[in-house]
């Protein structure tokens, strides 16, 4: 997941705002070190108990009010998912522009600000993936052996030629980058950018994380898997970037743009076909297993995972998620990390300060237990989101233009979207537990008779 065309478009777009090599990839490291936290809080419980993330949310919101945390992480996946298909009709886009198959350029449908032919190749890479979705995520296995190792041999070759044509890693590594308030004022963004890339997962890690043996498996398997293979993959992206205007005397964030400038229209063909296979293992991986399980949450009688499926590539088709990557950090990353910041906030505080990881399995699964709350809703938790999220929403509006006269305070404050959100939705959840406590000394109790203590 972490060996992905968005991850060299993060660092990419750092280089692109002025940062050098050297402070994106410092930018890079720290925000994943930081995500790695809640990773590891959230992992636990799913190793613990063997549960999913909408069956471990179920704790915290109540048996139904679960869905809204659950929805929230599925509508962001959706977005990823359209944006990951973007990504690869794009590279079959340029394919057939080098290739003289289509024109090179085209007017723009209006409203939707694409030409023609790239609408086209967006919705031919779209029913690719829709159609491995029927077939099962089984049917697409061996692809996603292979696709995390091309790109990574890819990028590394695409490394090596971005060295040879600048002269050098030095010519690479020589821009200035930003000092004093500049680099401060785009660090933060970016690294609020940097943690809510992985805020998704940082969620509903118990998806994975229950598969574990052991703590000690996903701790180290986390702590070894995610720093190492963004800091190389946002190295490529920073570097290759860093090295354009000295190639091509313009400044290109995209690969499917650089590759595309190759001589060769053979080469061309070849590196941006890897590209869109090795994109469509991921995205199938990455955007579609957790919001296909999450929307079966809603009504599993009626929602298979197939259906569930077939909801978020729907989904990721109407957002138009070309136009969600002209704001890719500012609007979209930090944005839904307004969002998830919050529910990460109460789930972890719920999980390791209220219940000190003990949770009854059983009543998870049934309405009328020890989750039930009110209606099957924990009121706090709703009050603790909404009081997380709203500090950031005028900086948000703000981002996208709809209110462009937002104090300046909440507008400084969106720089830190995630982290806000994350602290403040923890402690008044904490506090609300702790004064008017709902649920909590009944599972602790039912918890202990049944040894279910955590391990």
């Amino acid at each position: 997941m972490a060996v992905c065309i968005p991850t060299y478009m993060l660092a990419a777009d750092m280089i692109a705002k002025g940062m050098s090599v050297a402070q994106a990839i410092l930018t890079v490291s720290v925000g994943n070190l930081i995500v790695l936290v809640p990773m590891l809080l959230n992992a636990h419980a799913g190793t613990a108990y063997g549960i999913p993330f909408p069956v471990f949310s179920r704790a915290s919101f109540g048996v139904l009010g679960a869905n809204v945390p659950a929805i929230a992480r599925a509508f962001v996946a959706c977005g990823w998912f359209g944006i990951q298909t973007w990504i690869g009709g794009g590279s079959i886009h340029v394919i057939l522009t080098r290739l003289g198959m289509v024109p090179e350029a085209m007017a723009p449908i209006p409203f939707l600000g694409i030409s023609a032919t790239q609408l086209a190749c967006f919705l031919a890479f779209w029913v690719l993936n829709v159609f491995f979705i029927w077939r099962g995520m089984n049917s697409i296995k061996w692809l996603e052996t292979l696709a995390a190792p091309f790109l990574l041999v890819a990028g590394i070759g695409l490394l090596a030629w971005a060295r040879l044509k600048a002269g050098g890693f030095g010519a690479m590594m020589d821009q200035p980058g930003l000092h004093g308030s500049a680099f401060w004022s785009t660090f933060w963004p970016f690294l609020t950018g940097m943690v809510g890339f992985w805020a998704t997962l940082a969620l509903n890690i118990p998806d994975f994380s229950r598969y574990c043996r052991s703590q000690k498996d996903q701790v180290i398997g986390q702590a070894i898997g995610l720093p190492t293979t963004m800091t190389l993959v946002s190295f490529i992206g920073a570097a290759v970037t860093s090295a354009t205007p000295l190639i091509f005397g313009e400044l290109i964030w995209d690969p499917n743009v650089v590759v595309g400038k190759f001589s060769s229209p053979g080469v061309v063909a070849l590196g941006l076909l890897g590209i869109s296979v090795a994109t469509l293992s991921t995205n199938i991986a990455a955007n579609v297993v957790s919001p296909a399980n999450d929307f079966s949450n809603l009504a599993p009688r009626v929602i298979s995972y197939r259906l569930g499926g077939f909801i978020t590539a729907a989904i990721g088709l109407v957002i138009l998620p070309w136009k969600l990557m002209k704001g890719y950090v500012f609007v979209w990353l930090n944005g839904y990390g307004a969002l998830l910041g919050p529910i990460g906030g109460i789930l972890a505080c719920d999980y390791w300060l209220v219940r000190k990881r003990k949770l009854l399995v059983a009543d998870l699964y049934r309405r009328g237990g020890l989750y039930e709350y009110m209606g099957g809703v924990n009121p706090w938790a709703i009050v603790a989101l909404l009081v997380g999220m709203a500090p950031n929403l005028p900086g948000f509006l703000h981002a996208v233009g709809a209110w462009t006269s937002a104090p300046s305070f909440f507008v400084g404050l969106y720089a830190y979207t995630w982290f806000v959100g994350f602290a403040l939705a923890g402690i008044v959840y904490t506090l609300l537990m702790h004064v008017a406590p709902l649920g909590v000394q009944g599972a602790v109790t039912a918890a202990d008779r049944s040894s279910a203590t955590g391990v």
